[in-house]
């Protein structure tokens, strides 16, 4: 069985972690348009041939040769092929061969007759094989991390507001930096008056502090767009609310690509990133207002008083509701006996506690961002 890759990751990173990791990853991404019929599987592996050539800073390097997808790529290949699935992996699993005659029969396949497919891959090194990160529409215009990053914080430095980086996750799917406001607070008595943090034993009662803040995410990967979301911050635990109905978005959708490696123009980089800096200033003017963090906190707190009479029923309820896991469900009702607040509140936070807990950074972050429509579920339960 030839296994999936993985990129370079990193969970709760420092902002220079993660500088240095995209750095490290700049020089040897590939992005090419392939035809479906140039494109073959061979052993689990994507091999391209006849590809062009790319002009780098150490010469000539080729494209042609054999990538090793990610397990994105492998999604990639399901969606674009329309093969189910679990049942691509279960043959990348069980049966290899299976898995090339496979794709390769859909590759060929009348119906991919003039399709071709964007595939976002790294170089291998010294003769190793690449990796194949994504294979994506020709339509999709990728912005890549370093260049959201960089234009999201020079918004940020625009914005002059007193800000921190709080901490920063990179996966195959997404980038995720999160950003705080130590100066940009509000007290919350009626979310936090009950509750006590399992991290530090801390009483909210004695600190109902939140402070303002919101998160960058991007996806070089086709698992989303460009999003600035407003993020409240509970100074005596670090759990984070992030509030995604407000949150300001940018789609990586364009023209059809041309066959061939691509070569983003410096024109399209620059009004990429002009877009990323725009959103990012007019997000730190929204989400880091005071006035807007009163609203938000006040709107939390309407649901939050409500009390939980039956917690293991409620959570059980809003876990099938929202699709955790029957671990991630027993690490919430864990969080909500820690807490000891036995109210709808004591429930957004369990949910956000236990989300700091998860080491895969991807459903940390999608179950943080379902905490606020688990307060209302358990409010209305």
């Amino acid at each position: 069985m030839t296994e999936t890759r993985s990129v370079g990751e990193g969970r709760n990173a420092t902002l220079d972690d993660l500088v240095a990791l995209l750095h490290a990853e700049h020089p040897r991404k590939l992005d090419i348009v392939v035809p479906a019929h140039a494109l073959t599987v061979r052993g689990g592996d994507l091999i391209l041939a006849g590809t062009d050539p790319v002009l780098g800073p150490d010469g000539v390097d080729l494209t042609d040769g054999r990538y090793t997808p990610t397990a994105l790529a492998d999604e990639g290949l399901a969606t674009k092929l329309d093969i189910p699935l679990a049942y691509l992996r279960r043959t990348r699993e069980q049966d290899l061969p299976l898995f090339d005659a496979n794709v390769n029969a859909w590759l060929r396949h009348p119906t991919n007759h003039g399709r071709s497919f964007l595939v976002r891959a790294l170089r291998g090194r010294d003769g190793d094989r690449g990796v194949a990160r994504a294979v994506l529409s020709d339509h999709y215009r990728p912005v890549d991390h370093l260049d959201v990053l960089m234009a999201a914080l020079d918004g940020v430095r625009q914005a002059e507001e007193s800000v921190v980086v709080d901490g920063c996750d990179l996966t195959d799917r997404r980038m995720y930096v999160r950003v705080r406001s130590d100066a940009v607070r509000a007290l919350a008595p009626g979310l936090l008056r009950g509750y006590t943090s399992p991290f530090t034993g801390l009483r909210g009662a004695d600190n109902p502090t939140v402070w303002a803040g919101f998160e960058i995410t991007n996806s070089e990967t086709g698992c989303g767009a460009f999003t600035i979301t407003p993020r409240l911050v509970v100074e005596i635990c670090r759990n984070g609310m992030t509030i995604t109905q407000d949150a300001i978005r940018a789609v990586h959708l364009g023209g059809r690509l041309d066959d061939g490696v691509i070569r983003w123009s410096a024109d399209t980089q620059h009004r990429a990133t002009e877009l990323v800096t725009a959103k990012a200033r007019d997000a730190v003017a929204t989400f880091l207002d005071p006035d807007y963090v009163q609203r938000t906190v006040a709107r939390i707190e309407q649901a939050a008083s409500t009390p939980v009479d039956d917690p293991a029923a409620t959570i059980t309820q809003l876990s099938t509701a929202l699709h955790f896991t029957a671990d991630q469900q027993a690490l919430i009702l864990r969080h909500f006996i820690q807490g000891r607040d036995l109210t709808c509140g004591g429930i957004l936070q369990a949910v956000t506690s236990a989300a700091q807990m998860l080491p895969d950074a991807d459903r940390a972050h999608a179950m943080e961002a379902q905490a606020m429509r688990a307060l209302h579920l358990a409010a209305t339960a």
